[in-house]
């Protein structure tokens, strides 16, 4: 299905591809995966069409917050499509050709430097996992179920799956999941510390936007170094990472925003972000 991105000055919408939206608005981008006769599960084409759209995503500074989610009300995203590749490659040519940006072009990502709340409407497996593992800030469906689900199916969850699993949720119910294959509810996955809110279905939209709110109320500069100390510096110690002169600080540092929050907090005002 051919997609758009909508322009938010209101003008007429651009061509994105095919089994992926996106649309702009009010600085919130809203990704969609747009396959839900498969559950959104990715195919090679949709794969690299998620890429393409994170990419214009970096390059736009008026996105300020990232909603990803599934179409329909069943899946966010149940993984690779295995009646697309199951053929096409082996276990180990999907290992040797493995995305950098691990699956969907989100799991292992580190140059979107700004936050992605994923919206979890319904299943999160395998690589549909994975991308909720790649967000920041997770709000699920009641009904949702989440689960690296590989082993299953003879596989494994190569795209940041296993490592980031073990590292995001203690060891014990890491492997619980890993070893085992299991789908784990939204309740749980709360209680283990992966998603921030559990909400019914129908109230769902009304929990994300909560969430945007909240983002959208800070300086975006500031949010922006944020992610990009957090993603950066991941594998340095935390006296390490404090010395390190990233792009995003050092634009915060010295950022009409940070004018604007001292003088909105002096004025008792709400503040007006210029966003650089």
């Amino acid at each position: 299905m051919s997609t758009t991105t909508v322009d938010r000055g209101g003008q007429q919408p651009t061509p994105v591809g095919s089994g992926v939206r996106m649309e702009v608005e009010n600085h919130v981008a809203t990704v969609v995966i747009d396959r839900p006769q498969v559950l959104n599960a990715v195919d090679n084409a949709t794969h690299h069409e998620l890429n393409r759209v994170w990419e214009q995503i970096e390059a736009d500074a008026d996105v300020r917050v990232v909603v990803v989610t599934g179409a329909g009300d069943r899946a966010f995203c149940v993984g690779a499509d295995m009646t697309a590749t199951a053929v096409e490659k082996t276990g180990l040519q999907y290992w040797a050709d493995l995305d950098p940006n691990g699956f969907g072009g989100l799991s292992l990502r580190t140059t979107l430097d700004v936050p992605v709340v994923a919206r979890v409407n319904g299943y999160a497996l395998g690589g549909g996992m994975e991308m909720v593992l790649g967000a920041d800030i997770v709000v699920a469906s009641e009904s949702a179920r989440f689960g690296l689900t590989e082993p299953r199916v003879g596989r494994l969850a190569l795209d940041g799956g296993i490592h980031q699993l073990v590292r995001r949720i203690p060891h014990t119910q890491a492997m619980g999941m890993l070893l085992t294959g299991r789908k784990a509810t939204a309740a749980e996955m709360r209680e283990m510390g992966l998603v921030n809110e559990v909400a019914p279905a129908e109230r769902l939209d009304d929990a994300v936007q909560g969430w945007v709110d909240q983002i959208l109320a800070c300086a975006p500069t500031s949010v922006r170094a944020v992610k990009q100390m957090i993603t950066r510096t991941a594998h340095l110690s935390a006296h390490e990472a404090r010395g390190l002169q990233l792009p995003a600080l050092m634009a915060a540092l010295d950022s009409q925003d940070s004018r604007e929050g001292v003088l909105a907090f002096q004025e008792k005002r709400a503040p007006v972000w210029p966003g650089r």
